[in-house]
Parts: C-alpha cells; structure tokens; sequence
C-alpha cells in the first residue's frame, strides 16, 4: 500500500483493488495486447541500435562544427555532444509504430542553424536514411526522420557550457541559464517526462492506464499537440494526477476516475502535478495572474519541471468541446463495462470524423518539386492549420471548426506544368480523384526516368469538418473568405515560399464528396442522400445553409 502521499493535493481514496477491479484490469490488458500496444523485443533492440547510431551523429556533428569554427582537433573532440530520449520511449509506452522522441544537446559554441545544415548533412550519408524533413520554424525546431524502420522526431538544444560529456544529465537547474525559450522548451521535453515518472506512485499502473489512453485518444482522433489536442506529454500529465488521486488503484480504476473527473473538471484550473517552483533563474514560468497569454489557455496541463510550462497551449475553442464531448462519452461507455455490458472494444470504437459533417473545409499543400521539398513546406502549413481554425472559430455561423489529425498525401507526375496545376486544382474530393487516377505516382519503380521526362508534383490534404448554426449565416451563406486570405498570408510568409512551385488551396468539400482515401479498410463511405421536395409553406424556414460562399476554392498561389 502506497503511504506516500503525491501531488497538490490529499488522495481521494487509499482503497486497494476489489477483486472485480482486478478482474477488470486483466481485461484491460488482454485488450490492450490483442491490439498490438506493446512492441517485440526484437523492435525494441533495434530502437536500441538506431540510438546507439545517433549518439555516434551527435558527437560527429559537434566535432565537424567545433573545427569549422577553428577549434583544436583535441578539443573538438572533447567537445562532446550527447542524444537523449523523451516522450513515449522515455515512458515506457511505446509501441509498434510509436515516434522515437529524441533531444540533441550540444555546446555553447553550436547553434540551431548548425543543426539544420550539419547535422541534415550528417543524415544523408546514411544508408538507413530513408525521409528527412526539417521544420525550422515549428513552435519546437524539429527534424522528422524516418531511419532504418523508425521514425524519429529529432529536436535540439545548446547549453550554454563548453563541453558536453556522456555522463551528462538534465535534472540540474543551472543548466537553463543563459538559453533562449526555443531551447528551454527542447530541453523540458527530457526533463518533464523524467520527472512525471518520479511523481507516480505506482509506474507500472500509470504506464497501463497511459497505454489506454493514448491508444483512445488516437481511435478518437483527439491526439496530437500541433492540431490543437493534448500530445502525449500532456496525456501522459493527465494519466499522473488521477494516479497521485487514486494511489493504490489499478490501471482499469484510474481510467474510470480519468474519464469522471475531467469531464467535470473546472476548466480553466490548471492540472498540476506538483506545486510551481519559483527558480533562480530569469525565466518565464506558467502564471496567469502575470502573463495574458497563460490566461488565455483554455485547458492548462503544467509541466512539472522547472520552468513549469502549459503542454497544451494549442488548444482551441473547438478542439476544448471535441475534447470534452469525448470525456463524456467515455464516461458513459465505461459506466456500462463496469456494468458489464459493454466492453474495452468499445471505449476504443474508432472516431466517425468522414461521416460525421455536412461540409468539409480541405486544406491542400501542393509542391511542384521533390518529396524532400515538399515535406518542407506541407509541414509548415500543417503547423498552422490550428490558426486557421481559430479563425474560423470567430466568424459568424461557425459553431465549431473540428480539424483533423492526418494529412493525407500523394506524388504524381504530369504530362505538363498545366497538367499539374489542374491536378491540384481538382485534388481533395471525390470528382477529382478521376483526373489523378491514370497518372504515374511518384511510387512507382521507375520514378528516376519519369522525374527526367515528366512533370513532379507533391500533394498534401488536411481537412476541416464545420458544424455550422444556420440561424446565424447570412442569406443561407457562410463567407469566410476572410480567415481563408488571412491563412494563405501566413503560408505564404514562410521563409523558402517560392511562388513558382508552392501553391495553397483551401475548398469546401460536401460529405459525399470527400475522397475515397480518408476511408479505411471496410468502412463504407457515405451515400449521397437525394434531395427533397421543399415545402411551399411560408412557415417552413431556413433549416440548413445553401452553401458555403466565398471560401476561395479555386485560389492556387
């Protein structure tokens, strides 16, 4: 029995597992393996060697970039360098398919740009190498990596001290200073997840009821930081606290409580897992009643480590109601598996998204170049998409603006430069699926020769969906060329943006035009439903909008 006592607050209850609990939880389990959540040993050993082959990258990089700027062969070498883990593997919840989070630290004298040109550089003499895309200007400068099998989001720090040997660790206050906000956040990413798993009482139980919910909010379509959802950091927060509430329970137990007590949580009263440390530093730190913009924050989980931060400062308007419905519907499903008449299976139903609106906004991302240029730019424009969701969230007659938690992609090659742009024109419905579908891809085995001959163009689409209140649309009209202008400013703001191969659209799409490929194995699309005599009555109103109008569908950049 735990006698510790954890968090900011007394335990709920100190009560062990009933007999049924434990029943409960060995299904869990069994669920949760029959679903493939946890990874081979054989995976595993091989994420062992693709870290082993990074730290090897980590220390050559500093090297290279210590003698480019005339450092001593010996020091250089000393100069050290050093990867580190976070997120799901540093967790211990990962499983088949799961991101290898993974922090570069390096000396005061390597810079963020080095990182972006040497370390890339470093990366494709690989022969495991097999995507690379840098996102420089994410809100946490990123390299999304696919090498030997894994993926890789790969991230930087600099400390701001000579050398940085192996043996080095994160937990030491000091090592924040001097570091700008960029680097505070890379380096928190290490020493949060570290410390989440000194403030649970019983790791084991939190890693179970985490696996749980991870694998939830992804059937449901509520995961991932950079849409606007809790990542897993913050799922990861969550999980802790109803730990430290309930710190003797078993994993079924803690997401039964997880699901009553965030649906009636009083938002926005932060989630805390221990109590905000004042530090010696001149860094920022989570307060409210000083900054404008944490009071903003409409669902704050703060990090533990020291400078405390909110992990989910994305969230929007509308992804807090998507959020909140599915607390509740969580509520209800498990009242009914404790009931017995429900199962796991269902609390992890996969999410209705492509069936569930009438009309879609669809985001496309078109790059008439390689696949490594245009992973570039599509992974900026996904960055913002929660900006245009919060501009939509404003405008009248929008209830809610439910982005997406997938971009969907696709490469071909055009007879011409024309060809091309009429591809991307047509490209994110179903009616424009005929025009791309005897075209060469750019998977095809002999894309080498077509790249000589042919036309190149890489697609990205991201969708939308809008619940819209018909009583506030003008004229049976929904106009919101406004938060559309304002979006392809923003993307067309980006740095490298060429207007010779970059090009955005955005275009409203009805459910029964959405393309075939947002639809999985077995799912049927739905039909389109013919439309009804109306009434003559004058008595019979305005119950739907009659289109969306002004959403600048045709404007190609």
């Amino acid at each position: 029995m735990s006698s510790q006592t954890y968090g900011v607050t007394p335990p709920i209850s100190l009560a062990n597992p009933t007999p049924k609990e434990n029943e409960l939880n060995d299904s869990l389990i069994r669920e949760l393996k029959q679903k493939g959540s946890f990874e081979s040993e054989a995976a595993t050993r091989k994420r062992v060697e693709v870290l082993n082959i990074f730290q090897k990258l980590a220390e050559e990089f500093v090297y290279r970039v210590s003698i480019k700027k005339n450092m001593s062969e010996g020091m250089a070498r000393d100069a050290g360098g050093k990867i580190f883990t976070f997120g799901s593997y540093r967790l211990g919840v990962y499983g088949p398919g799961s991101d290898l989070d993974t922090l570069v630290v390096a000396p005061k004298h390597v810079s963020r740009d080095d990182f972006f040109e040497v370390f890339t550089e470093l990366l494709k003499d690989r022969p495991e190498l097999e995507e690379m895309a840098p996102v420089p200007d994410a809100f946490v400068p990123i390299i999304k990596i696919e090498f030997g099998g894994n993926s890789i989001d790969l991230i930087f720090a600099r400390l701001d001290i000579p050398r940085v040997p192996k043996d080095l660790l994160l937990n030491d206050n000091n090592l924040l200073r001097n570091l700008d906000e960029i680097d505070l956040r890379a380096v928190n990413g290490t020493r949060v997840t570290d410390e989440i798993l000194t403030l649970v009482p019983k790791p084991t139980v939190f890693k179970h009821a985490l696996r749980c919910i991870k694998m939830w909010a992804k059937q449901r379509a509520i995961y991932g930081n950079i849409y606007g959802y809790p990542g897993g950091v913050a799922w990861a927060m969550l999980i802790a606290r109803i730990c430290q509430l309930y710190p003797n329970a078993v994993s079924a137990v803690i997401v039964e409580k997880f699901f009553h007590i965030y649906s009636q949580w009083s938002w926005p009263q932060p989630v805390l897992l221990k109590q905000i440390e004042d530090g010696p530093l001149q860094v920022r730190v989570w307060n409210p009643r000083l900054y404008a913009v944490d009071r903003s924050h409409k669902m704050p989980v703060i990090t533990p480590a020291y400078p405390s931060m909110c992990a989910t400062h994305n969230i929007t308007t509308s992804t807090q109601t998507i959020i909140l419905n599915e607390f509740r519907r969580g509520t209800d499903i498990m009242n009914e598996i404790i009931a017995g008449r429900k199962t796991w299976s269902d609390l992890l139903e996969k999410h209705d998204f492509f069936y569930k609106y009438k009309f879609y906004l669809c985001i496309v991302a078109a790059t008439e170049s390689t696949y490594e240029e245009h992973i570039k730019y599509s992974g900026m424009v996904e960055s913002k998409l929660r900006l245009l969701v919060q501009k939509l969230e404003v405008v009248e007659g929008v209830e809610l603006a439910h982005p997406y938690v997938k971009a969907f992609d696709n490469g071909y090659f055009c007879a011409s430069k024309e060809q091309a742009q009429e591809v991307c024109s047509a490209y994110g419905t179903l009616s424009g699926e005929t025009l791309s579908k005897t075209l060469p891809t750019t998977d095809d085995d002999n894309k080498e020769e077509l790249a000589k001959e042919k036309h190149e163009i890489h697609l990205t689409k991201l969708f939308i969906g809008l619940k819209l209140d018909v009583l506030k649309t003008t004229n049976r009209k929904l106009d919101i060329q406004l938060p559309c202008s304002e979006f392809f400013t923003i993307c067309k703001g980006w740095q490298d943006f060429d207007i010779n191969k970059h090009h955005i659209q955005i275009k409203y799409v009805k459910l029964a035009e959405l393309p075939n490929d947002v639809y999985g194995e077995g799912e049927i699309r739905p039909s389109k439903v013919s439309k009804r005599k109306r009434s003559e009555s004058k008595n019979s109103g305005e119950k739907r909008p009659k289109s969306i109008g002004a959403v600048a569908a045709a404007t190609v950049v």
